[in-house]
Order: C-alpha cells, then sequence, then structure tokens
C-alpha cells in the first residue's frame, strides 16, 4: 500500500511538471520578438459576411448587442445579420422590434427562430450555417459589445485560402466590479496572451473561444459542422478543422468587450461546462491529433492543452498524498533519497 501511494503521489507530481513546462514553453515562444510581417493580410478584401448571434432569454443586453452590431464598420450590402434567437421569454419580443427597426433602415438582419432548441448553441449555429449567404461567419455572444473596425481588422487574414479561423482577444466592460472579476480577468488575459498567442506562433493547435472570431464557412463545413456531443463545440470544431489542415490566426490586438460573471454561481457554471467539455472533446479527439502526422512538440501541447482540467485532479491527488507521504517518509529510511532529489 505504501509503494502505491508513493507512486501516484509521484506520477501526479511529474505529470504536474509536465503541463508546467508545456506552459513554460508557451511562455518562451510568446515572449521572443515576433515578426513584424503583415503581408499576409489583405486590407483591401471584402467578402459578404454574415454576423451570427446565438440568444436565449438575454432580454437585458440583446438590445445592447444588436446595436453594436449594426455600427459594425462595412459595406451594408455586404453584411448579413442573423439574430439565433432560441428564446422562450419576453427577449422574443424585444428582438423583434428591434430587428423591424433596422430592417426598415436597410440592414440585412433576420431574428431567426426554430421550433425547437436542439442542439442547443450548437444546433443554433448549425442551422444559421446553412442558409447564411456569407462566405464568412462572425459570431459573438450575447454580452459582447465588438468594435466599429472588427471585421475589417479580422477579414483580411482570409485573403490566405489556408486560413478557416480568426480569433481575437477578449476585453473586459467590468473588470474592476470586483475581486471575482479582476481575478477573472486575470487568468483570461494570461490566456488571450500568453497561451494563444503562443500556440498561434508555434504552429500548435489553438482554439476558437465561442465567440469574438470569424470562421470561414468552407472551413466550418470541411470538418464536419457544428456538433453538440460535447459541452465545448467551439473546442471540438476547432480540433477537427485543423485535423483537416486549416490555420487559425489569432490576433492579439484585435478586442472584443464583454461582461464577466459577477457572481460566483455562475462562475462555477461557466467553469464546469469549459472543464468538462475540454475533457469530452480530449476523449472525441485526442487520439486523432496523436494519429496525425504533426511534429511530437504539436502532439505534446495538444495533449495538454485537452487535458488541462485533469491538472485540478492531480493537484487535489498530491495534496491529499502529502500527509500519508509524510508518515512513509518516516517509517522508511530508504525512501530518503526520494524526498532529497530537490537537493541535488
Amino acid at each position: 500500500m505504501e509503494w502505491i501511494v508513493v507512486v501516484v503521489y509521484c506520477t501526479a507530481l511529474f505529470a504536474i511538471f509536465l503541463f508546467s513546462l508545456s506552459q513554460l514553453h508557451l511562455t518562451w515562444i510568446y515572449t521572443r520578438p515576433k515578426s513584424t510581417d503583415t503581408s499576409n493580410f489583405d486590407s483591401d478584401y471584402e467578402p459578404i459576411v454574415t454576423v451570427q448571434l446565438p440568444v436565449f432569454n438575454e432580454k437585458y443586453v440583446a438590445e445592447r448587442l444588436i446595436d453594436s452590431i449594426t455600427k459594425l464598420d462595412y459595406p451594408k450590402h455586404k453584411l448579413e445579420i442573423q439574430v439565433l434567437d432560441d428564446s422562450t421569454d419576453e427577449t422574443v419580443e424585444i428582438i423583434a422590434r428591434k430587428v423591424a427597426q433596422y430592417q426598415a433602415e436597410g440592414f440585412d438582419i433576420l431574428q431567426i427562430r426554430r421550433t425547437d432548441r436542439k442542439g442547443f448553441k450548437a444546433g443554433a449555429l448549425a442551422h444559421g450555417t446553412e442558409i447564411c449567404r456569407g462566405e464568412f461567419m462572425a459570431i459573438f455572444d450575447s454580452d459582447f459589445l465588438p468594435g466599429s473596425d472588427f471585421i475589417k481588422r479580422t477579414v483580411g487574414y482570409f485573403g490566405n485560402e489556408k486560413i478557416g479561423m480568426v480569433q481575437t482577444r477578449w476585453g473586459h466592460v467590468n473588470k474592476d466590479y470586483s475581486m471575482l472579476t479582476e481575478m477573472q480577468a486575470f487568468g483570461l488575459d494570461a490566456h488571450f496572451t500568453v497561451e494563444q498567442g503562443g500556440r498561434n506562433r508555434s504552429g500548435s493547435f489553438m482554439n476558437f473561444n465561442g465567440t469574438a472570431g470569424i470562421w470561414r464557412k468552407s472551413c466550418v463545413l470541411d470538418a464536419g459542422g457544428w456538433s453538440a456531443d460535447t459541452l465545448t463545440e467551439d473546442l471540438d470544431l476547432s480540433y477537427r478543422a485543423q485535423l483537416k489542415g486549416w490555420k487559425f490566426q489569432f490576433d492579439e490586438t484585435v478586442e472584443s468587450p464583454a461582461e464577466l460573471p459577477v457572481i460566483m454561481s455562475a462562475i462555477k457554471s461557466q467553469q464546469y461546462r469549459w472543464n468538462k467539455g475540454a475533457a469530452e472533446t480530449a476523449k472525441k479527439n485526442l487520439f486523432n491529433v496523436f494519429r496525425s502526422d504533426m511534429s511530437f512538440m504539436i502532439k505534446l501541447h495538444a495533449a495538454m492543452h485537452l487535458l488541462n482540467s485533469s491538472v485540478f485532479v492531480l493537484l487535489l491527488t498530491a495534496s491529499v498524498l502529502s500527509i500519508p507521504m509524510l508518515y512513509i517518509k518516516d517509517a522508511n529510511a530508504g525512501l530518503e533519497w526520494l524526498f532529497n532529489l530537490g537537493s541535488f
């Protein structure tokens, strides 16, 4: 039993060490001088773009969201707006009035209702993708407020036919609301700089973050489309698309502000969805990553990326076993070397 405790404890610490090394490697890549070459951005590229707004019972922010989208600085005849409204409350009427207002002003905007919520957000996006007229689809959750120059600063990357998705950095309109929002902002800022930036520069798998990004429609379809069999349909589609050979672009300079959850129950729900969804995506896609012809380093970063929720389990395991490990150390003088590895 003592050896089982020792092996499990050491395995947990070693796995945490590997995860830390992968994060350190991303940090090193991110801090290296980056190229100023902008030849991969075509500022004259102006294709038809569909903006998709998946909404469910967002009566307090629905109008604000639609107002911000109609302020996008992009030719009106090349802009389509889909309000993918699965709401079951008064949000339906609020959106209907707002859509009618902007239709009267000449906007190509539709409130799209489904007979059921099958597939939830993934199902709504899949339905919108089937009927949209745009070659590209920008997606925003209901609490986001993209800048008016969002499309002009991102769509030019698609002049490169290999680019399938462009992700931008999240901003925070309520960062200073409380300590909870400050802590969330700190974690998200690290993700949208070191992690996304490091993965993108190293050519590793990166992910669409569910919002504040823009997809090439043919990339979505080629990867199999939106699927609701994981809680993180964005992460799942990202891996399937990159396994198909599509390239992703992360632009840290473009910020898309949003509201952070302000109560613990909302934060816990969000974190649960992200962690469980990542585990489901790992179960679905990680074996395919290992079977691909990607380099060992890319596969390693993909494993650390998809299995990052396991770190919490590993930390809990190491913490719980640290107490019996102290007794094992005192009772087994022959294991003294194991506890003194850090002194070498």
